[in-house]
């Protein structure tokens, strides 16, 4: 049984299995006749995404943004689960899954919306679904994605199963399993707070604010258009703020203090919004940064925490922190007599189909065998289907 990590978040749509893994822009565009193609630049597997699913086909991520007539994307919750989910996430499934079979997929919400959309999320991508991926090469490639459990969790408990889990979903680090953890999950819409203590949820430290990246890169679009007089939609500003330059109509626009001032602003409001929620748990050991958002505000948030910040490493992307926890939970959770040795692709790289040698030894706790206390911390979450 394969095992599936899926993140579709409002700005990117992340997928891993422990060994191949892809990210694409969460745009959805129609696929128009494109009469000549260079067969020039990019050659990854998500460089053109042309999908048809369920009779209709889509052009996805960059693609979408660069030849659909009409790219849609969204930050509303709603329309992400009724409109958006099945055809990211089946698309990021069948690309990211080497298996022919029934895959067992984890996945997450945002706190705030855990309870209310995990049926919905659920009905959406589970069964079986025949999607046929169109390639630049004129090639066509139809797969059959059977995806059979899924298990939804809280959406930043990932990043926390990504530091304890080893890849086959084992505990590694038993002294964090055991510690009252914070995490901080920066997306594009929202941020997520919550604590965990040794691995229980503590739902009363925990929410979800409109405090993510987009509400960044919307003052800086707002800015641009005043200066330019051109409105740049939220999710093409992602490379001209990583930069700290944009060019318009030719002219050449530097945001690196305009970025600078937005995100001192942001990150004091998560901030604050954190400390007040926080203020009656002092005894937090460590905090954790995680999702995309955090690489760009973390030097400005860390010094406003009041509490020991775990670093984000900078050979290692955190859009990838959640998604990769979620694999090694299922790991955990569902497990196999065996679990074949796996190497782990770098988070931002292409696809690798490679296997590697099978490991006797590496096989997961099941749920009769004795387990210590980082173990049943999470017994909670293991039981639910």
């Amino acid at each position: 049984m394969e095992i599936v990590g899926i993140d579709v978040g409002f700005g990117y749509t992340k997928a891993y299995n422990g060994k191949n893994s892809i990210i694409f822009k969460s745009l959805i565009g129609d696929a128009t006749e494109i009469q000549f193609r260079s067969f020039l630049g990019e050659e990854n597997s998500t460089a053109n995404l042309h999908i048809t699913l369920n009779d209709k086909s889509y052009f996805l991520g960059n693609y979408a943004e660069q030849q659909s007539n009409i790219p849609e994307f969204t930050l509303d919750q709603e329309k992400l689960i009724e409109n958006f989910v099945k055809i990211l996430a089946i698309t990021a499934a069948g690309i990211c899954s080497d298996s022919t079979g029934p895959i067992n997929v984890v996945t997450g919400l945002p706190v705030g919306y855990l309870k209310r959309d995990s049926r919905r999320l659920k009905e959406m991508i589970q069964g079986i679904h025949e999607i046929t991926y169109h390639n630049a090469n004129g090639q066509d490639e139809t797969k059959r994605v059977h995806i059979d459990k899924i298990h939804v969790i809280p959406q930043p408990i990932g990043s926390i199963f990504n530091l304890i889990f080893d890849e086959y979903g084992k505990i590694k680090d038993k002294k964090l399993a055991l510690q009252k953890l914070g995490v901080v999950d920066i997306g594009f819409k929202t941020t997520d707070f919550s604590i965990f203590d040794h691995l229980q949820y503590i739902e009363r430290g925990s929410s979800t604010m409109d405090t993510g990246i987009s509400k960044c890169f919307s003052m800086l679009a707002s800015k641009l258009r005043q200066e330019s007089n051109i409105n740049i939609e939220l999710y093409r500003i992602f490379k001209f703020a990583s930069a700290g330059m944009i060019k318009i109509k030719g002219k050449e626009y530097n945001i690196t203090n305009l970025k600078k001032r937005i995100y001192t602003h942001a990150a004091a409001a998560i901030a604050s919004d954190l400390n007040r929620l926080w203020e009656n748990d002092w005894d937090i050991d460590s905090i954790i940064l995680s999702g995309g958002g955090s690489v760009e505000l973390a030097e400005f948030l860390s010094p406003n925490i009041d509490g020991n910040v775990i670093p984000i490493p900078r050979n290692v992307d955190p859009r990838f922190n959640n998604v990769q926890g979620y694999c090694k939970f299922g790991r955990y959770k569902w497990g196999a007599d065996k679990i074949k040795e796996q190497k782990v692709a770098p988070p931002n790289s292409p696809p690798t189909k490679a296997q590697a040698d099978s490991d006797d030894n590496t096989q997961s706790p099941s749920p009769g065998e004795p387990q210590d206390k980082s173990s049943k911390g999470i017994s909670w979450l293991r039981r639910q289907n």
